[in-house]
């Protein structure tokens, strides 16, 4: 990577700037609605769905939420993180010492469960530089298939974060490579911040002509834009991108995590003042294991661009999962869902929207993420 010193300020307008160097790289992925899970999240939950839940007892919320899908499951290597690689790449090639002191041909090396491998690789390729990337041994098949599809060489490593990254040091000591982190850096997560910029447009621009919950808004919110956003958080580099995309918007932006085994670290952190700095989980949100890292933190947390964090269990993820595969037909990553898992199912979330957007309600963003999903495992996680 360039030195993070060297990188633009973390901004909106850095964000715009990093859009105008990737846009020929990448997909401008759709924007989708589906009014039934609209109607879905917008409809209270019974006392009896909130048994067995840290929300027994309570008086259902009753937010109105119109959904806007971000299908970043469309993108390059079918997920958002190409948008950080071709960045980073980009920014990498035009600094003096890449080229100076023969880094192209030294390569580059990451770590990463499997979005963040295919995309380093694919951007590597096209630029004609050679990849190496870690990963851990129980990565899903096909994002392991589609690394090596795109030429990258791949070493294995255990799954925690810390073996990742000692594995990629190996490699960095043997040739040389330069590191491209999967989240952690700022040119990362500017790139990543690009599909904010992209969904505010797209839902400005329809519901300027001809809004598809033209049935369920007030007329004076038919022709507004984005209320708010919500991204789901694994090492916070595209949640934290996302953020600095809405700054000085007005639009507020929040962060979905998975609670099993403690891969909510970046909620916890979030409400407890103290970043985590490790995380060992086995969700089936598999590209959500990562603690957040130090550089999206500081806009996360720090700067408060992000305004709350909300996390939902297996069942919930794998709940939004089944509506999204029938209610949608989009092919999607259990990752990917976990933000529209907390507008259906957490009722802290809901009760604040009820709280803050009133009988107008809100259109909420929702960033699906990718659709780099293992058949098998989906075969297994719906078997029962």
């Amino acid at each position: 990577m360039a030195d993070p010193s060297t990188s633009p300020p973390l901004t909106r307008a850095s964000v715009q700037e990093a859009l105008k160097l990737i846009e020929p790289y990448i997909h401008k992925t759709p924007v989708l609605t589906n009014t039934m899970l609209s109607k879905l999240a917008s409809t209270p939950r019974t006392p009896a769905e909130l048994e067995g839940t840290p929300w027994a007892g309570r008086t259902p919320a009753k937010p109105v939420i119109r959904l806007w899908f971000k299908c970043e499951n469309f993108q390059r290597i079918g997920a958002f993180k190409i948008r950080g690689a071709f960045h980073a790449i980009e920014r990498l090639k035009r600094e003096p010492a890449w080229t100076d002191n023969g880094g192209r041909e030294k390569g580059l090396v990451t770590h990463s469960s499997g979005n963040h491998a295919q995309a380093l690789a694919l951007a590597a390729r096209e630029n004609n530089i050679p990849a190496y990337i870690v990963m851990p041994t129980i990565s899903a098949a096909p994002k392991i298939a589609a690394t090596k599809g795109y030429g990258a060489h791949v070493i294995f490593s255990g799954s925690t974060s810390v073996e990742r990254e000692a594995a990629a040091a190996k490699v960095i000591q043997a040739t040389g490579a330069r590191l491209v982190p999967p989240y952690d850096h700022p040119d990362i997560m500017l790139g990543q911040g690009t599909l904010g910029l992209e969904l505010q447009d797209q839902v400005s621009s329809a519901l300027a002509s001809s809004s598809p919950y033209s049935s369920l808004a007030p007329a004076s919110q038919l022709h507004a834009g984005l209320n708010a956003i919500i991204a789901p958080c694994g090492g916070g580099g595209m949640l934290s991108g996302v953020a600095l995309s809405c700054e000085a918007t007005g639009i507020r932006v929040f962060g979905a995590e998975p609670s099993y085994e403690g891969a909510d670290d970046c909620t916890r952190g979030y409400y407890a003042g103290k970043r985590i700095e490790s995380v060992k989980s086995l969700t089936i949100a598999d590209g959500l294991r990562t603690p957040v890292g130090v550089y999206p933190w500081s806009v996360i947390y720090e700067r408060r661009l992000v305004s709350g964090m909300y996390s939902v269990s297996e069942t919930q993820i794998a709940a939004a999962l089944r509506l999204v595969y029938e209610r949608c037909k989009l092919v999607v990553e259990p990752s990917a869902v976990v933000g529209l898992a907390v507008a259906l199912y957490n009722e802290d979330f809901r009760a604040m929207v009820e709280k803050e957007a009133g009988d107008e309600g809100w259109d909420l963003g929702v960033v699906f993420s990718g659709g780099n999903v293992s058949l098998e495992a989906l075969g297994k996680l719906f078997s029962s």
